[in-house]
């Protein structure tokens, strides 16, 4: 065993240049070395990517990494070629980018045995062809990367990942290890049913990202506010999502108006674009990357200092994999999320026409993001409960709730009634049920329930439904109620809850915060906490990274991560045997990159004789004649409104809203074509004849007032459309 640790510490510094493991990439490396099925819960800048690549450089054959982007797996497979000196088809990935020969150059060094690490998409891995070039191989083993694509409680579900299995039990069998950054206990429950792992040693590091910094902020502004925070953090780097296509060209013109140097990246873009824009932000010629969540899985970029929400995310799993692309080096990561119930009520229409069961998910996943939102609780507990983990310090000092606390009082009556409600209802509804009847509302599943007849019906009238929804967070935290995700949500109430209503102790609690326009916090500074190093020479060692990564094409933390800068700031090394000994430089790197770096400090040392031992004013955008032109072309060529939307990336609405605009500004549009095909020809006359002859304005509330319920929105917009290009212009 001795002899096989030191070899492993000898190969990780041989090829990473690191002289220690981080957490527990030690102990799943040796399992995997030891032929083992292994299970890896790690978070993002844990270091997973390292808990397969050492094995399956250690080992004989090729590892079969099975990965969901394309973009992800150019990005493993640039860094393990820039850490190896000797990398001539040590790893390669297979997938639809691939020109015909560029995928016969991979086969043939696949079947040389000179490739370690094989990249394959699930749909690649499914192909006939390449299951049969699969089986001609020596596999090391089978990694399963973002495993959290298997559930569909998951963020990012991907039905393909479900056929992993039968697929490798196709090609053959050899040790499986399954990684990701982000499952609760039924998540990862669903991974390992759906792999055949049940019985596997699952190694969890902890979910806790100590140098993030989370904080939520009232959607107010928010454009203005974006623009601030990121004049604010010149030259930093970061991430901004936004859910839908359109917030994000707009967002990222508006940025670039401004004067930062930010690009759109989005699934409706085409693959070049795409991938040049995220190649410009990886080697530091954009600053900002505006994203949908096509983004999530395709950046390994350590050094992003804030990752902001435009808009809350549909899960606390994507939220948490989100956040976690900041700071992955350990530094400075900033998190800053703009909310609005709105935003709620926009996702949750969205899902309607889907299945029953996935609108039921779906709908759980987004109020548990809805409730970390409006929580008062300290943001780390709430994550790190939510999956599965306790936060045992009361104030974690870092984020907007432990900052600026909001006033506690003592909740132990509050606690009894809830744990009492429940139980009076035999412990089988949802956090809904539950406030509606201590807030005393009635609706059709109380009154089928009876439960409007009970003593219990109102008891809690003096508070309101977000007091009583944050109470029943404060329980979940302390474990007196527990939610049965498989079972919709339904609360039940703990062994340690049934033993605090014998024997109840104070307890101080907190109520939600308000998300409005008068709630307005001050900006919290975090500082860097970074090792101190001499700054004038890093900010010469990055300029330095930057031109060395424009002549070789590869992003600058490829060359050297930060970390490995800060060090050589530190060190001041001026050979390459001294550059070795810095953090994250191995022989290899040295070698093949430290010469110019060694060169620019000596020179600094020499010449420095060391010894070494705003109200901002938001310019807008005003030119979007090319959305404008697309839409009155498509119209003019009779395309149906729903494939506009989907080549725009439009939701309907936004749709509407565009070509409203359009005809509103003077420009006559024809689409009876579409109306004709999805609306009566009655309703069309009956609401055409309500704005020529009977409305006092061109209102949607007046609109559907008068007609009815027999209209619906969209089709009152669509008239009202037609009505206004013919009459009005």
């Amino acid at each position: 065993m001795e002899t096989i640790t030191k070899n492993l510490y000898e190969q990780l510094k041989k090829y990473f240049g690191f002289e220690a493991f981080k957490g527990l990439q030690e102990p799943i490396i040796k399992n995997v070395l030891e032929g083992n099925d292994t299970f890896v819960l790690m978070p993002t800048g844990g270091g997973k990517s390292l808990c397969y690549q050492l094995p399956a450089l250690m080992l004989e054959g090729t590892a079969i990494v099975i990965s969901p982007l394309i973009a992800l797996m150019k990005n493993q497979v640039d860094a393990i070629r820039g850490f190896i000196t000797d990398n001539n088809g040590v790893a390669h990935f297979l997938n639809s980018s691939l020109t015909k020969q560029q995928a016969q150059d991979v086969r043939d060094d696949l079947l040389k045995g000179a490739t370690k690490l094989l990249y394959v998409a699930p749909e690649s891995l499914t192909k006939e062809e390449n299951v049969v070039l699969l089986r001609q191989l020596k596999i090391s083993f089978y990694a399963v990367d973002e495993a959290h694509c298997i559930s569909e409680w998951g963020h990012d579900f991907r039905p393909e990942y479900r056929r992993i299995r039968p697929i490798i039990n196709e090609i053959g069998a050899a040790p499986l290890i399954a990684l990701t950054a982000t499952a609760t206990p039924k998540v990862q429950h669903d991974i390992q049913r759906s792999l055949g792992m049940l019985d596997v040693q699952v190694f969890k590091s902890s979910f806790n990202r100590p140098n993030l910094y989370y904080e939520i902020r009232s959607k107010v502004n928010t454009e203005k506010e974006i623009i601030k925070f990121i004049k604010h953090n010149e030259g930093k780097s970061g991430i901004i999502y936004c859910l839908s296509r359109k917030k994000v060209e707009d967002l990222s013109e508006l940025l670039k108006v401004n004067g930062i140097k930010a690009l759109p990246y989005h699934a409706g873009m085409d693959a070049n674009t795409r991938s040049n824009n995220q190649d410009q932000f990886l080697m530091e010629s954009a600053d900002i990357i505006v994203a949908t969540i096509a983004f999530g899985m395709g950046i390994d970029k350590p050094d992003v200092r804030f990752v902001i929400h435009y808009d809350i995310p549909k899960s606390l799993e994507g939220y948490y994999q989100e956040t976690g692309r900041a700071g992955r080096d350990g530094g400075e990561g900033r998190c800053i999320t703009f909310y609005s119930y709105k935003d709620i009520h926009k996702l949750e229409k969205f899902m309607q026409g889907k299945p029953i069961a996935e609108q039921e998910i779906s709908k759980q996943l987004l109020q548990e993001a809805a409730a970390y939102a409006e929580s008062s609780i300290c943001r780390r507990k709430l994550l790190l409960n939510y999956f599965g983990e306790d936060y045992i310090e009361e104030n974690c000092g870092n984020c907007d709730n432990c900052l600026f606390p909001k006033q506690q009082f003592e909740g132990r009556e509050y606690l009894i009634q809830v744990l009492e409600t429940m139980l009076a209802v035999k412990e089988k509804f949802k956090t809904e049920h539950i406030t509606n009847i201590l807030v005393g509302i009635i609706n059709s599943t109380i009154k089928s329930y009876r439960h409007h007849e009970h003593e219990l019906f109102g008891s809690g009238a003096d508070k309101d439904i977000r007091f009583w929804n944050a109470i029943i967070r404060h329980a979940l935290i302390l474990h007196f109620v527990e939610k049965e995700i498989d079972n919709y949500g339904l609360l039940k109430v703990t062994p340690k809850g049934r033993a605090y209503l014998k024997d109840p102790y104070p307890v101080q609690l907190t109520e939600d915060r308000e998300y409005s326009e008068s709630d307005d916090n001050d900006e919290v500074i975090i500082q860097n906490k970074g090792a101190a190093c001499d700054e004038e020479l890093l900010a010469m060692l990055k300029d330095l990274r930057r031109s060395v990564s424009k002549r070789l094409q590869l992003p600058p933390f490829v060359i050297f991560q930060d970390p490995s800068l800060e060090d050589m700031a530190i060190q001041y090394p001026i050979t390459l045997d001294e550059l070795k000994n810095c953090q994250g430089v191995g022989e290899g790197k040295a070698k093949k990159y430290g010469e110019d770096f060694v060169q620019l400090i000596k020179q600094y040392v020499d010449e420095k004789d060391i010894t070494r031992p705003q109200d901002l004013i938001v310019k807008s955008v005003v030119n979007k004649s090319s959305t404008k032109v697309f839409i009155i072309q498509s119209i003019d060529r009779k395309l149906m409104f729903e494939d506009i939307a989907d080549v725009k990336g439009f939701t309907m609405e936004e749709l509407f809203t565009e070509i409203e605009a359009i005809v509103n500004s003077g420009t006559k549009l024809n689409i009876n074509y579409y109306i004709e095909a999805v609306m009566d020809e009655d309703k069309v006359t009956d609401i055409y004849t309500y704005f020529k002859e009977e409305a006092e304005d061109e209102t949607l509330d007046a609109a559907m007032a008068a007609l009815g319920h027999d209209c619906t929105e969209e089709e009152v917009r669509l008239v009202r459309i037609r009505f206004m290009s013919e009459v009005a212009n």
